[in-house]
């Protein structure tokens, strides 16, 4: 099987992993959540590039809108000869599998700088300041605005927000995303219920009303 690492969800509890399909050698996404047996899988259109459900997946436990945020996050990852997916409590807690953690570069001048913006008057990092300074960005830049109307998933509008903000604050626009994600894995450290929660939830609510006629 040729497959990417998997990668955990924000629209569903679920974790997603990119593919070729062994018949038609299509790019195929495979979507499996921890309460059904049956996994969902989706073809990329080779025209669109948009997902494609299969015949046999079902809208309702595997939405559209999830095979495109999966298509969003696994963009670009490359393909790996791997042995079939394990269905771990680690793999629907992390989105990886058990395995060697990745080790990530860490850009401490960068880090120290976006730690500096966001510390409150207790000299701490303020995961509120975080998120009312990225929800501003949000809905200020354009750039989000069309992403918004286009219908982009979570994962590829935060991945944008969070990237430029950072960039802006560390005044480097040369942050690589392995470079961001160090960051923000060191930003987790402190935070269980994830730094971009009140982001996200932003997201959608955005998402949502967009969607409405």
């Amino acid at each position: 099987m040729f497959r990417t690492n998997a990668v955990k969800l924000t629209i569903l509890n679920a974790v997603a992993y990119r593919q070729k399909l062994r018949n038609s050698g299509d790019i195929g996404l495979t979507i499996i959540r921890p309460d059904l047996k049956q996994p969902g899988i989706a073809s990329l259109s080779r025209k669109t590039g948009e997902p494609v459900l299969a015949a046999n997946t079902n809208a309702k436990d595997y939405p559209l809108d999830a095979f495109k945020e999966a298509a969003a996050l696994t963009q670009g990852l490359p393909f790996k000869r791997m042995a079939a997916v394990k269905v771990t409590d680690k793999l629907f807690e992390t989105g990886v599998e058990e395995k060697e953690p990745e080790v990530l570069p860490f850009n401490e001048e960068a880090y120290g700088k976006i730690a500096a913006y966001y510390t409150n008057k207790d000299g701490k990092v303020s995961y509120d300041l975080i998120n009312k300074d990225l929800i501003k960005f949000t809905k200020s830049s354009t750039i989000v605005k069309g992403m918004i109307e286009e219908g982009r998933t979570v994962g590829y509008i935060r991945k944008y927000v969070v990237h430029n903000r950072f960039k802006n604050i560390a005044g480097n626009d040369k942050l690589t995303d392995k470079e961001i994600r160090g960051i923000v894995a060191k930003l987790e450290e402190e935070q269980a219920k994830g730094v971009f929660k009140e982001l996200n939830s932003e997201i959608r609510k955005l998402l949502s009303v967009n969607k409405r006629p």
